[in-house]
């Protein structure tokens, strides 16, 4: 097996590649702990968006108002090759209010489950860091 190595992205590149998914990791804190769940995501304007169902324990973490620190990350990594790529996320969470808005997340961003997601939440970024996972033969080609 060849070596790999680690390499930073831009943040141009991370998002792209983070918009070109739709399945990630939220890691917020639920009684002082954190906590991860799977969710399905949609990029807009840099922000990343959820959605959630109110009695849930993100929704309730992120309901205070106030804004919440969470991150949130994606991947695509061959578990054979070992190749692929990570991004993470770091940002402030808040529930989106405006029905308007809503109401396009809602059409833009179907739940995977078949539970009611009843609210739809917005990740601003204010730290976007990624990096690629390459045989070590192609650092500095590309």
């Amino acid at each position: 097996m060849s070596r790999r190595v680690l390499e930073q992205m831009d943040v141009a590149d991370c998002l792209e590649l983070l918009g070109g998914v739709s399945l990630g990791r939220v890691v917020y804190t639920e009684k002082a702990l954190p906590a991860i769940r799977p969710v399905n995501h949609v990029l807009d304007d840099g922000a990343v968006i959820i959605r959630s169902h109110l009695g849930g324990a993100l929704a309730t973490a992120v309901g205070s108002g106030r804004g919440t620190v969470v991150a949130y990350e994606a991947d695509a990594i061959d578990p054979i090759e070992h190749v692929g790529w990570s991004v993470v996320v770091t940002g402030v969470a808040h529930l989106v209010a405006d029905s308007r808005e809503v109401a396009r997340y809602e059409r833009l961003l179907r739940p995977w489950v078949e539970i009611a997601m009843d609210c739809v939440i917005r990740i601003e970024p204010r730290l976007v860091t990624g990096y690629r996972l390459v045989e070590a033969a192609e650092v500095g080609t590309g």
